[in-house]
């Protein structure tokens, strides 16, 4: 089953990989981009993330994810990220997610934004249960197709997981919303 989820997942890249270059001919007027001269890497890097809080009866969930892009022109950017996540229901339940990603940004138009990231994290969770604790460890990889619409430094769009697995993911949904933000 694994070798069936590794065709389709080298189909889907492929397929990403060629319409990506496919639309990059699409006719318009290309900038010129001036040559690379010393110094000049930072101001082609953006930084950007996500935090998040949530709080409730005896319930707590936090997330932090940094991470920065660097832009090779006005269609490609390439980007690097980093995730914690620490969910806890007091006396059932707690969760340590952390790990990083990778991901590559294709906008055809300044307007649209399409993205393909690869995910790895290592999730540490512990259940309270009457018999004693039961904790259980494993890593998760998610391959994120995604898409969206571009507004300055925000994208507002939708990504799926490739690789979503029902029974082994940390994901409630292949399925996500996102807000992306780069400044």
């Amino acid at each position: 089953m694994n070798n069936f989820k590794l065709i389709d997942c080298t189909k889907t890249v492929f397929l990403f990989v060629f319409l990506t270059f496919s639309c990059s001919f699409y006719a318009q007027e290309e900038k010129p981009l001036p040559k690379a001269k010393t110094g000049q890497f930072w101001e082609h890097v953006q930084f950007g993330g996500g935090l998040g809080a949530s709080f409730g009866n005896d319930y707590t969930d936090i997330t932090v994810a940094p991470s920065a892009i660097y832009n090779f022109n006005d269609h490609f950017a390439f980007g690097v990220g980093l995730q914690y996540s620490n969910l806890k229901q007091k006396h059932y339940y707690s969760s340590n997610v952390y790990g990083g990603n990778l991901i590559g940004i294709y906008s055809p138009i300044e307007e649209i934004q399409f993205s393909l990231e690869l995910a790895e994290v290592s999730v540490n969770n512990k259940y309270m249960e009457l018999g004693g604790d039961y904790k259980r460890s494993f890593w998760n990889t998610g391959l994120f197709f995604g898409g969206g619409y571009q507004e300055g430094d925000v994208t507002i769009g939708a990504r799926v997981n490739l690789l979503y697995d029902k029974k082994e993911d940390i994901y409630g949904s292949a399925f996500m919303p996102f807000v992306r933000v780069f400044f």
